[in-house]
């Protein structure tokens, strides 16, 4: 009996690592309220140190947060952990997560590129939609 349990639950922790490899997400942060877009950044953290590869798009009010002149309301530090919305959206892309904005998010503000946070990048709309729509992925919207 141990002969056939060993390999087989050998087996089924390979499986579970090889799938927690495949496990992409993709978070879309929209919401105006800082309590929001910060719970958005704590779930999207947990799910990368749970070895999730993030993508996040920021689009309206969501994409402030990735600018470099980004209001208070992004940037003010949050009960319990004194952490802001950019703050933990900077950690997060630290940990290697791709971060864009909506492709009409910088048209919208009539601004170019040089107004983002390093790293962050505008989004291609058919390569999102693409990876929003990969069977591992899953999508989170705030």
């Amino acid at each position: 009996m141990k002969k056939f349990l060993l390999p087989l639950l050998a087996a089924a922790a390979m499986a579970g690592a090889a799938h927690a490899d495949d496990d992409r997400l993709v978070t879309v942060v929209t919401a105006p309220e800082p309590q929001t877009q910060l719970m958005a950044m704590v779930l999207t953290m947990q799910a990368v140190q749970q070895g999730a590869q993030a993508h996040v798009l920021l689009c309206g009010p969501g994409g402030d947060l990735a600018l470099r002149d980004a209001p208070e309301t992004a940037t003010a530090p949050q009960p319990p952990r004194d952490m802001s919305p950019q703050g933990l959206l900077r950690a997060i892309m630290q940990k290697g997560a791709t971060v864009e904005v909506c492709a009409i998010y910088l048209p919208g503000l009539r601004a170019q590129p040089d107004v983002l946070i390093e790293g962050v990048g505008v989004a291609a709309p058919p390569a999102m939609a693409k990876a929003m729509m990969d069977d591992d992925a899953r999508v989170w919207s705030f």
